[in-house]
């Protein structure tokens, strides 16, 4: 008691309600009226704003420093377009379409990017990720058309490039199909749908950007991406594992494609080509010899080292000298021609088949551009604009659709090449088009004898980095399990369901993970810290005293209605008091009491002695007030609000008062409009304080008031 009076002494004063802003916002219609207006205007300066925002490369090109930027940015331009090469040719493996395809999507990426994006240092163009994804729905395509998915199947290079014009050669001889007009043969139909299908990836992003939907991006966690990019690398590393052994396998449609890949792998290892195996052997050797060398050596070393080309040129030499292919049957590139194709209007009769198979190509292709330039400009102190770099890969989708391309996005390995190599501005984009562009036009066919198993060998070695992520994962559990289960369920659904299936239940599991921290959160009673206005948890905090008589209680979560139960659980046991409990118990005790008392009653005629005894029966509490701190309830909603009227009321029914500490504006503008306070917030400064420690004071002040007055009556 002596406590409680000392702390009342403090409080003669009525409690501070600080006074909210009159915020006067205009009718929405008059908002969208004048957004119109402005966005309807035009004069030259908008005009010419409009295009340089466009077209990023008006701005900055004319300030080019050239003796300054020069250097970097044509060897990094000629190192990538080396890379760049190789790994074109052999991504077209993955994407189901002839190499002359990924040479076409890298040159047309370099060139749009160059022109649309902010970003100096990413590397825009083939990517492994994007090329098996594409390959699945083209595989998914063929199939359906009735086309035979075995290598052995495959027309001849000349005829390929024929096809493609619309020359059905092949007629009478294999499966074709009609497709805007004219006879498509197995070529010509996987690129149709390659095309039609990055047509469709780049609309959708460019919608993304319109509509400002760039905020999609947030639900795709960096460890549910890196899970995802693990998993689609073990089943790109499954797809491939084929070439290595020179084994004739189609692609095995639907879910479980690594462990069905693997099963018929084993089935027909007998059938292994030794000239194959030997040649996979002695590449993967000196590729991941090469990489070991570059990651050891990359202080020393100015220019990583170009494996890839040595590797691809050795076994192109190799393989045709020693006329590989008529001599062990080793499957090899085949006819890539020289020039381009005459552009050609995506087939839009695929658009409705391939509508949902575009969705997550345009996520994960704008998701990981869009994280790469931001994640390389803060590295070198400049900024990117996230909107912009959206319509930027949404149009290094569309446009390159008329050209026989497929979908494209930034490349990690490509970009950190770029920035360790001096890369300076997107002119080094525009050097690598140039490299491709002589490939293109002059050495394309020299590559007629190179073996797709040297092919499958670039890609597997490309894989390292994401499979290394294992390491990582010991890391992962001791900083955040909740990160590494989300880790190891988006790989493995990945891995061993489907690309596609993988992304999908990364996305929603990461989101379950959020929901269920929100219902399982920690909840504390809060202890004074000596002789200060410090509430912290006494759990967690030494020397912490529990206010006399009030209980603090905090709960670190928004309160909706999915943990609105977890809520009034969590304060029940903590406080040690239910209501409803409560009220059930001294309901008893008064029920036996007043029995006991009629008994008495009648024994000495005493007709008041049950009311007396009824009275004393009532049971007191440890605590007269519980002071919610909300302090970490960023928001509740309706039924939060509910819970607190209901906690208000059924406590007050027990001789207990619960008041708010702590409340941020958006709750307090909830709890108003549910007249939590009553009628024009009538309530409001006796319910609502700013500081857990004000509103200990206040009850204690209260409760001493109401105790003088009954000892006075």
């Amino acid at each position: 008691m002596e406590d409680v009076t000392k702390i009342t002494e403090t409080t003669l004063a009525p409690p501070l309600l600080l006074e909210r802003r009159i915020r006067q916002r205009q009718p929405k219609a008059t908002v969208l009226k004048s957004k119109l207006k402005q966005s309807m205007t035009c004069s030259v300066p908008r005009v010419r704003s409009t295009l340089t925002g466009f077209f990023p490369v008006v701005r900055w090109l004319p300030k080019y420093k050239l003796r300054e930027y020069v250097w970097g940015d044509v060897m990094s331009g000629l190192i990538i377009g080396i890379i760049l090469v190789p790994q074109a040719i052999a991504y077209c493996l993955l994407a189901g379409v002839e190499p002359i395809y990924g040479l076409y999507t890298s040159f047309y990426a370099n060139i749009i990017y160059f022109l649309m994006g902010t970003s100096r240092h990413v590397s825009v163009g083939i990517f492994s990720l994007m090329s098996l994804m594409v390959g699945q729905v083209v595989d998914k395509e063929m199939f359906l058309a009735g086309f035979d998915l075995n290598e052995d199947s495959t027309a001849s290079g000349s005829d390929v490039f024929n096809v493609t014009l619309g020359t059905n050669l092949t007629a009478g001889k294999l499966h074709s199909v009609e497709l805007m007009g004219v006879q498509c043969g197995k070529d010509c139909y996987s690129i149709s749908i390659a095309s039609a299908l990055t047509f469709l990836a780049g609309i959708y992003q460019v919608m993304m950007a319109v509509f400002r939907l760039g905020f999609v991006s947030v639900y795709l966690s960096a460890p549910m991406l890196d899970g995802f990019a693990t998993g689609a690398s073990f089943t790109i590393l499954t797809v491939q594992a084929k070439y290595l052994l020179g084994l004739k396998i189609a692609r095995h449609q639907g879910y479980g494609t690594v462990a069905v890949t693997w099963i018929n792998i084993f089935i027909n290892i007998h059938k292994t080509n030794l000239c194959d195996l030997i040649t996979s052997a002695i590449c993967i050797s000196v590729l991941v010899a090469g990489k070991e060398i570059q990651e050891r050596y990359k202080n020393r070393l100015k220019i990583p080292l170009p494996t890839e080309l040595i590797v691809v040129a050795g076994a192109t030499l190799a393989s045709h000298f020693g006329e590989l292919n008529s001599r062990y049957s080793s499957s090899v590139s085949g006819h890539i021609p020289t020039g381009f194709i005459p552009p050609q209007v995506p087939n839009f009769g695929l658009v409705s088949r391939l509508a949902l198979d575009a969705i997550p190509l345009a996520v994960i292709s704008f998701a990981f551009t869009v994280s790469l330039s931001e994640m390389f400009a803060k590295k070198n102190g400049y900024t990117v604009r996230p909107n912009q770099e959206m319509l930027a890969i949404g149009f290094c989708n569309i446009i390159p659709s008329f050209f026989h391309c497929f979908t494209t996005s930034a490349a990690l390995a490509k970009t950190m090449v770029k920035d360790s190599t001096g890369c300076q501005t997107q002119v080094s984009s525009l050097i690598s088009a140039l490299v491709v562009l002589l490939v293109l036009l002059f050495f394309a066919p020299f590559f007629y004898d190179l073996q797709k198993c040297v092919l499958a060998c670039i890609i597997i070695v490309s894989l390292r980095g994401a499979l290394r992520k294992f390491k990582d994962v010991p890391a992962k559990w001791r900083a955040s399990r909740n990160d590494a289960i989300v880790w190891l369920v988006t790989m493995s659904a990945t891995a061993l369901i489907s690309v596609e299936m993988g992304l999908l239940v990364g996305i929603v599991f990461s989101m379950i993970c959020v929901i269920f921290k929100t219902q399982k959160p920690k909840v504390s009673l809060l202890g004074r810290a000596n002789d200060t206005d410090l509430y912290e948890d006494m759990d967690e905090y030494k020397n912490l005293i529990p206010p006399p008589r009030v209980q603090v209680f905090r709960f670190q979560a928004p309160l909706y209605y999915a943990n609105k139960d977890s809520f009034l659980k969590s304060l029940y046991k903590a406080v040690g008091v239910e209501p409803f409990l409560e009220m059930t118990i001294r309901r008893k005790a008064e029920k036996k009491a007043k029995d006991m008392s009629l008994k008495q009653a009648k024994a000495n005629g005493d007709r008041n002695n049950g009311e007396v005894v009824i009275g004393l029966s009532q049971r007191e509490l440890d605590f007269h007030t519980i002071v919610l701190d909300c302090s970490a309830i960023p928001f509740i909603d309706s039924t939060g609000m509910a819970a607190f009227k209901g906690l208000v009321k059924e406590y007050k029914e027990i001789g207990v008062s619960v008041l708010l500490a702590n409340c941020n504006t958006s709750v307090i503008d909830t709890l108003q409009k549910g007249q939590f306070f009553g009628k024009n917030d009538k309530d409001m400064s006796s319910l609502l304080f700013h500081t857990v420690h004000a509103a200990v004071l206040q009850a204690n002040s209260t409760f001493a008031a109401a105790e003088t007055k009954l000892e006075v009556v």
